[in-house]
């Protein structure tokens, strides 16, 4: 049996870095085209976007008074750290690639700053951006955060993600042949149309494509969204998890799971008095990544046990 139940992918960092790694989220103002009318309006339905930034992440804010911010939020977490830039809110890559640029340039330009980690969509990576990124991975650690959500179109199709499967699984065999950029990928565990099965399949799926890290976590739904309006009609659509049965999922995931993937998280956050379903003791994420590496040992089991 392995040291560690699976690939955990902060501990891969600090194998290559020597260091811990800690992201700091920067907002720089983008949007989506699945908000300005481009691909859709609205935005996908499940989408609050501030809650999961941190208080000094504000796009009225430069990059670098963002970062700077952020060293100190997080400072307390490690004497001997460096950190990540992590452009995070909506879609990182949409946008002209001189602007890019000038972004991506001014986190890179701030003390500590090792590299970036970039989300963004599997419809809008354009090929000069994605030749400047390689550019940058010769010389920095490039990552990029691609949403795929599910592997299911209907899916997609509920939550107006306006890109389907085939478009993720296109974009990250682009992506791959820029063989110095991280890959990341991400999924939402519980959406319409997406039943037990099929989340084991979505993550499988991903597994084996060329990526780098996989991250997923249970489906939140959030006060003010489009998806609280349609759970309050419909909650029969919603395949909502609780903690007993997610934890077990995830465990079944692991197992069957190409063994050369790394693992960044399994769990979403938000504030309480945002969160509309499902209510769990409030549990962070390494607080659960905690209890599942304690199931697994329990188990005697580890990643890809039954690849």
């Amino acid at each position: 049996m392995p040291k560690q139940p699976y690939n955990d992918y902060g501990s891969h960092l600090k194998s290559i870095f020597q260091r811990r790694l800690q992201k700091l989220s920067v907002d720089a103002g983008f949007t989506c085209p699945n908000i300005d009318g481009t691909k859709a309006r609205g935005g996908c339905t499940y989408c609050l976007n501030h809650s999961f930034k941190p208080s000094y992440c504000k796009p009225k804010k430069s990059i670098r008074e963002q970062l700077e911010e952020g060293k100190k939020f997080f400072a307390h977490k490690s004497d001997e750290q460096d950190y990540i830039a992590y452009f995070q809110s909506h879609t990182n890559t949409y946008g002209d690639i001189d602007l890019l640029k000038s972004l991506y340039e001014e986190a890179l330009a701030v003390p500590q700053i090792k590299g970036l980690a970039i989300s963004t969509r599997p419809d809008c990576i354009e090929d000069d951006v994605l030749e400047y990124l390689n550019e940058l991975s010769q010389k920095y650690f490039i990552t990029i955060e691609l949403g795929v959500e599910s592997c299911n179109d209907k899916a997609l199709e509920f939550i107006n993600r306006a890109h389907d499967y085939a478009e993720a699984e296109k974009a990250i065999h682009r992506i791959a042949e820029a063989d110095k950029i991280h890959l990341g990928a991400h999924l939402i565990m519980g959406l319409p149309y997406d039943d037990l099965e099929q989340c084991k399949e979505n993550a499988l799926k991903l597994a084996e494509l060329p990526i780098t890290t996989l991250k997923f976590h249970q489906l939140q739904i959030l006060k003010g969204t489009v998806m609280a309006k349609q759970y309050e009609k419909n909650p029969e659509l919603f395949n909502l998890f609780d903690e007993s049965s997610y934890l077990s999922l995830c465990i079944d995931i692991i197992e069957n799971m190409n063994p050369h993937v790394y693992l960044e998280r399994f769990l979403s956050q938000v504030p309480p008095n945002l969160l509309v379903a499902p209510k769990w003791n409030r549990v962070k994420n390494y607080q659960f990544a905690h209890k599942l590496q304690n199931a697994l040992k329990k188990r005697n089991t580890y990643q890809g046990i039954y690849y």
